[in-house]
């Protein structure tokens, strides 16, 4: 896919964040854009935002919920008769913790939004996008953090991530062995510190799925830039929209990988890898910021 003009995009979690910056993006290139995202306010606020900056519309959309993603596919191909970008985009993330410390809704929340999301997304649209015979393509948001190396205080939602990133590994064999004319690819944000939604998911935390042991709170960012200062370490964010648009350009390049910096992902790779080979545990223990 070598141009976006025309093309309908779907982006969940595009009301803010990341997805708002891939929507600003797609609209910029001639797509027809349809956000996805469980916050009405922030959806009105977005579209408000990007009156006049081509065709763009949203419907309130819970990715954990499967009912509520057919529900946005409906919309879709009534609305557009044909989706081409698929972008399983939203996510969520628990406090930080060890492992016994965490609650059983901290993974029946973010797995069901971060892994579910992803599932529920690829079933409502997918056989759509293989039916209609057009060119499309399947992009899922991992991260670093459990897609390449997990934090070790961030299992709930590294481990969301990790499966993000095999789900996408699977589903792009796939297409490829069915001989369709759809392609994935693995996103990860990256480039720097990234300041988005993420930081405060809390927000949009279901109250029946709230944490059983409250006590632990929600990191700002300027939480973590003052525990990375008293660690001595400078922090640095990467610019949203150049994100997006370098995401787009490797849609187009054919790229499986969509990251910046990817050599020192590999880097950390063949670290692992190594520590693997030595029965070694992969992960650094070493004592590293909780939040």
């Amino acid at each position: 896919m070598d141009s976006f003009e025309g093309k309908v995009a779907v982006v969940t979690g595009g009301a803010s964040g990341i997805g708002a910056a891939l929507v600003r993006q797609l609209l910029a290139q001639g797509a027809k854009v349809v956000i996805g995202d469980v916050e009405q306010g922030a959806l009105d606020g977005a579209l408000a935002e990007l009156s006049g900056a081509g065709d763009v519309s949203g419907v309130v959309c819970d990715v954990s919920k499967p009912e509520s993603v057919d529900a946005l596919a409906d919309a879709v191909y009534q609305q557009h008769g044909v989706c081409h970008l698929l972008f399983n985009n939203a996510g969520v993330a628990a406090p930080s913790a060890n492992v016994w410390e965490t609650t059983p809704n901290d993974w029946r929340w973010v797995h069901g939004v971060n892994v579910m999301g992803v599932i529920h997304g690829i079933q409502a649209f997918v056989p759509r996008m293989i039916a209609g015979g057009e060119e499309g393509h399947i992009i899922n948001t991992s991260s670093g953090d459990g897609g390449i190396s997990p934090l070790p205080y961030q299992s709930v939602y590294a481990s969301s991530k990790a499966a993000v990133s095999i789900i996408t590994e699977c589903l792009g064999a796939q297409l490829q062995s069915e001989s369709t004319k759809l392609g994935a690819s693995i996103f990860y944000p990256s480039g720097g510190m990234l300041d988005t939604g993420i930081w405060t998911t809390d927000r949009n935390r279901p109250a029946e799925l709230a944490r059983e042991t409250p006590g632990i709170p929600s990191p700002t960012v300027e939480d973590f830039k003052k525990v990375m200062a008293e660690y001595g370490m400078e922090v640095e964010f990467q610019d949203l929209d150049e994100l997006a648009r370098y995401a787009l350009d490797g849609i187009k390049a054919g790229r499986f990988i969509l990251m910046i910096g990817v050599e020192e992902a590999v880097a950390q790779l063949n670290e692992r890898a190594a520590r693997y080979g030595r029965t070694e545990l992969p992960i650094d223990p070493a004592p590293i910021p909780q939040f």
